[in-house]
């Protein structure tokens, strides 16, 4: 049997759970927390009061 030339390179896809979704979904977990901290810090409300919902 010969062997291939070329060896593919095959990436992770972009859907499901791989390492590239967590890490954007972390990324993003952490961005809102701090908006959530800077709304409050700016507004003197808490996030449930400015939507409405307290």
């Amino acid at each position: 049997m010969t062997e291939p030339s070329r060896i593919p390179k095959v990436s992770q896809s972009r859907f499901g759970f791989n390492r590239f979704v967590e890490r954007l979904n972390s990324r993003v977990a952490m961005m809102a927390f701090i908006g959530a901290i800077v709304l409050e810090i700016v507004t003197g409300q808490g996030v449930l009061t400015w939507l409405g919902l307290r």
